[in-house]
């Protein structure tokens, strides 16, 4: 397989009927195609919730282990349309495919994202449909779930910057970055989600993401007591970003 960028030997491209599967072997093994459906887990009694959005996800539990499974569907007007079809541009330029190889990567760099499990495209002619799987990481909620729960400390807010300074100093754009999109942990934040993402040099769109996660957060909580996201805690996460680490190279392509 020729990805765009250099992947290591643990990562495997299995041909599949109708479409194709990259996966990571040192994490899943010799995978099957039944990991990607949904009814094979629920068979199995191993589903664990889910969630709706912009894609279907399912929460998967199974020996020991977390995952989540996303079915590719198109948000906005476009949905009514099409729903869960892509026009069709090649192995390489589909969205499973793309959003899988920027998150190994970002994962080998060492950066807080899920580990990236498996990718599966299916072709239909002049389209595809698509599927991710990532770990599950254990978090307390998204950044959304933890505001309607209660309000955050300003450290909390510190590291929420500290992390987003940090996918900015690799030159991340996150395309949907917004507060169902930051995870938090007792320890840690993460983000997720890296469909449309991209690797630029660093410019104007940093603004625009943050501007971007602002509305979003105003968005959450225009109904919530206003001690729940203060102009203190947008203080605080811009703080948080402006204490930024010398950047890291992620791993070359």
């Amino acid at each position: 397989m020729n990805g765009r960028w250099a992947l290591g030997p643990e990562v495997k491209h299995g041909a599949l009927a109708g479409g194709a599967m990259l996966y990571d072997a040192s994490r899943v093994g010799n995978l099957s195609p039944n990991w990607f459906d949904p009814k094979y887990w629920e068979a199995r009694g191993e589903l664990d919730g889910g969630a709706r959005g912009r894609g279907t996800t399912h929460f998967v539990r199974s020996a020991g282990k977390d995952y989540v499974l996303r079915h590719y569907r198109r948000g906005g007007l476009i949905a009514r349309v099409s729903g869960d079809r892509y026009v069709w541009q090649g192995e390489e330029s589909t969205r499973p495919f793309e959003e899988w190889q920027l998150t190994y990567r970002l994962h080998r760099a060492g950066l807080p994202v899920p580990a990236p499990l498996a990718a599966r495209y299916r072709h239909h002619g002049l389209t595809y449909t698509g599927d991710i799987i990532t770990e599950r990481v254990p978090v307390v909620g998204s950044l959304s779930e933890c505001l309607r729960t209660g309000a955050l400390s300003l450290l909390t807010w510190i590291a929420i910057g500290r992390c987003i300074r940090r996918f900015h100093d690799l030159g991340v754009c996150h395309a949907d970055l917004n507060a169902h999109n930051v995870l938090l942990s007792e320890e840690a934040v993460y983000l997720i989600d890296f469909d449309r993402c991209e690797l630029r040099r660093r410019g104007l769109w940093c603004d625009t993401n943050l501007v971007r996660l602002r509305r979003s957060l105003e968005k959450v909580t225009w109904a919530l007591p206003p001690e729940r996201f203060a102009e203190a805690d947008w203080y605080a996460l811009l703080d948080g970003y402006r204490q930024s680490s010398a950047p890291r190279a992620p791993p070359a392509p």
